[in-house]
C-alpha cells in the first residue's frame, strides 16, 4: 500500500513539474511576442513603454540624443537585453536612438532602371537536339531564381555576355558560379547544338534588367537622397528580390489611370521622360533609394519631422500622391491594424476614404507604391501594398523602416 502511495505521489509530482514548465514555457513565450525585436526613442531618457514585469538592459549607458549626428547619421542602434522581473532573459532587442529628423514627403511620381548584379535565371527550358530534347540547364542543377555572377571565372553582367559565351564555347563545357539562396557554388554545363538553327544552347531562361514606376516617399533636402517604393523590385516571374549592380532615375510623367476594382488592381500609366535626373543605390526589401541630381520638380512641402513607430496611431492620416498632371495631390485616408513586432514591411492597414482619390482611381493602384503618409504633421511612412480583394485598402510601412534599410 505504502509503494503504491509513493508511485501516486512521484506521478503526482511529475504532472505538477510538467504543468509548471508548460505554464512558464508559455508565459515566456507571451512575453517574447510582446516584446518587439526593435525599440525606437528619441533619446536616452524616453521611456520605453514595455509590458508589467519586463524590462530592458544595457552593459553601457545608452548615449545621449545631441551625440546621435556625431556618431553617423540620423540614428544609431546599441544591443539590449529584455528581461522579467529583471532576472530572466526574454530576448535580444536593438534600441535605436533617433535624432530629430526632417525630411521633405514626396509624392511625386520617378523611373527606375536597375541593372542585376548578375543574370537572374526566370527558367529553364528543354532544346531540341538529336531529334529530341534535352536540357543542359537543369542537368547541371540550375534552378530558376539562381542569379550567375561567373562564367570561366569571367564576371557576368548581362544577357549578351552569356549568349557570346555560350556561341563561343563551340560544344565545351562551361563552369558557372551560381548564387542560391546567398551562397555561391560551381556548376558545368555542357551547351548543345540546336536543331532549329545549329547554334549553341542551354535551355537558360534569363534576365539582366527591369524597370518600372513608383513614388517618391521622401527626399533629404540637404543631401539630395530620396527613398521610394516601400517594397524591393522584385522578379516579375521568379518574385524574388533583384541584386542591384547600377541603376538609374529618370522623370516620368503620369499619363492616365486605369482604375482599380475587386479582383483587378489598377495602375498608374505613364512614360519615361527622357534624361538621368539621378543615381540609385540600393533595392532592399523596404524601398529603393538613392540620390537625385538635383530636387526634382513637384515638391510641394518643406521639411517635416518624422514618426517613430511608437508614435503612429490608428486615425486619420495623408496620403501624397501623383493622379496626373496636376501635381502632388493630398488625400484622406485612414489608419488601422498596427503591427510593430518588427517586420519589415505591412506595419498596418492603409484605408482610402477621400471621395475624390476613390472617384480617380478606385483606391490604391500600383505606381501609387511609396506614396507617402503624414499623420499629425509627421511623415510616418509609405503606402506600399494593395488589397487585391479590396482596392480602397493597403498596406503601410513605417518610415523608421525605410530609414534603417537606407541606412
Amino acid at each position: 500500500m505504502g509503494k503504491k502511495n509513493q508511485g501516486i505521489k512521484k506521478s503526482r509530482l511529475s504532472c505538477a513539474l510538467l504543468l509548471l514548465l508548460c505554464v512558464a514555457a508559455i508565459f515566456t513565450g507571451v512575453c517574447d511576442y510582446m516584446v518587439p525585436s526593435r525599440i525606437s526613442v528619441r533619446a536616452a531618457s524616453d521611456a520605453v513603454r514595455l509590458a508589467p514585469g519586463i524590462s530592458l538592459h544595457t552593459e553601457e549607458a545608452l548615449p545621449a540624443m545631441e551625440t546621435v549626428g556625431s556618431l553617423g547619421g540620423d540614428v544609431i542602434t546599441v544591443g539590449a537585453e529584455a528581461k522579467l522581473f529583471g532576472v530572466l532573459p526574454l530576448k535580444a532587442v536593438d534600441v535605436s536612438i533617433y535624432r530629430d529628423v526632417k525630411l521633405i514627403p514626396g509624392g511625386m511620381p520617378f523611373g527606375v532602371r536597375l541593372y542585376c548584379d548578375g543574370v537572374l535565371v526566370v527558367d529553364v527550358g528543354d532544346v531540341p537536339c538529336g531529334g529530341g530534347t534535352v536540357s543542359p540547364a537543369r542537368d547541371a542543377g540550375i534552378h530558376a531564381k539562381d542569379m550567375i555572377t561567373e562564367i570561366n571565372g569571367q564576371r557576368i553582367t548581362s544577357v549578351d555576355e552569356v549568349v557570346s559565351a555560350v556561341t563561343a564555347s563551340n560544344g565545351q563545357a562551361l563552369t558557372l558560379t551560381v548564387r542560391r539562396s546567398g551562397n555561391d557554388q560551381t556548376l558545368t554545363i555542357q551547351p548543345v547544338q540546336s536543331d532549329e538553327d545549329g547554334k549553341y544552347k542551354t535551355g537558360l531562361w534569363i534576365r539582366d534588367s527591369t524597370a518600372g514606376i513608383g513614388t517618391v516617399t521622401y527626399i533629404d533636402g540637404e543631401t539630395g537622397c530620396f527613398a521610394g517604393l516601400g517594397h524591393g523590385i522584385c522578379d516579375a516571374d521568379t518574385g524574388e528580390l533583384l541584386p542591384l549592380s547600377r541603376g538609374t532615375i529618370v522623370n516620368v510623367s503620369i499619363s492616365g489611370v486605369v482604375k482599380g476594382q475587386a479582383g483587378l488592381p489598377g495602375e498608374l500609366k505613364g512614360y519615361f521622360s527622357s534624361g538621368k535626373i539621378g543615381t540609385l543605390l540600393g533595392n532592399t526589401e523596404c524601398g529603393v533609394h538613392g540620390i537625385f541630381a538635383e530636387l526634382p520638380a513637384g515638391i510641394c512641402s518643406q521639411a517635416i519631422p518624422i514618426a517613430l513607430a511608437d508614435e503612429v496611431c490608428e486615425g486619420d492620416a495623408e496620403l501624397w500622391c501623383t493622379t496626373d498632371s496636376g501635381g502632388v495631390g493630398r488625400y484622406k485616408v485612414r489608419i488601422s491594424n498596427i503591427d510593430r513586432s518588427g517586420r519589415s514591411v505591412k506595419n498596418y492597414v492603409v484605408t482610402v476614404t477621400d471621395p475624390m482619390l476613390l472617384e480617380k482611381t478606385g483606391g490604391i493602384v500600383q505606381g501609387m507604391s511609396g506614396s507617402p503618409l503624414v499623420q499629425n504633421g509627421r511623415l510616418i511612412g509609405a503606402v506600399t501594398h494593395v488589397l487585391i480583394s479590396d482596392p480602397a485598402k493597403g498596406y503601410g510601412i513605417f518610415i523608421e523602416n525605410m530609414l534603417n534599410a537606407a541606412a
